[in-house]
């Protein structure tokens, strides 16, 4: 793949466009959260697209409901499933990108969580899945359509990852709003 298609791509990821909300029934929680002490629901879903093409879909799982504000404080799970094909580093070079948007991360730590992305995000196909499970204060664990693929014990880069959707300084407020529901 060119580079300048995987830069496309990766942009497709997470660049500023327009999030619809979807219909309200949801799918069954993902595997990776059988573990979990109470049954996973859904909170909210979403999809994105950029420039009208289809990139994922988006899930919020959870053990029990989260806040508007205060998300970073409880344990959950987003999960993409992709609607087309993107390159795991293009899905990893944006997200720092998109972190990024959250606050400063000095060069050192953007190095070493690029790095941790790219071990975390392989290359995806239309269909495939990828799941983040929050824990908060703790770390960030990933997966690919179930089969862990890294886990980051950093507190500062799992709320920053998470951020992407679910701060306030996200690039997708709609996004969000649908993720989370309507401020309390």
């Amino acid at each position: 793949m060119s580079v300048s298609r995987r830069t496309c791509l990766g942009l497709t990821v997470l660049a500023a466009s327009s999030g619809m909300v979807l219909a309200a029934g949801m799918d069954a929680p993902p595997p990776e959260l059988a573990g979990w002490p109470q049954p996973a629901r859904a909170q909210g879903r979403a999809r994105f697209r950029w420039l009208g093409l289809h990139v994922y879909d988006v899930h919020l799982w959870v053990p029990q409901p989260i806040p508007f504000d205060g998300w970073a404080d409880h344990a959950f799970a987003l999960e993409l499933v992709y609607a087309r094909a993107l390159a795991g580093r293009a899905i990893a070079e944006r997200s720092l990108v998109e972190m990024r948007r959250q606050g400063e991360i000095d060069r050192q730590r953007a190095a070493a969580w690029l790095d941790a992305m790219v071990r975390a995000f392989p290359d995806v196909a239309a269909g495939d899945r990828l799941c983040g499970l929050h824990d908060p204060g703790a770390a960030a664990r990933f997966f690919h359509n179930g089969r862990p693929t890294a886990d980051v014990p950093d507190p500062m880069f799992a709320e920053s990852f998470f951020g992407i959707w679910l701060s306030a300084r996200t690039s997708q407020p709609e996004l969000r709003q649908a993720l989370l529901g309507a401020p309390r």
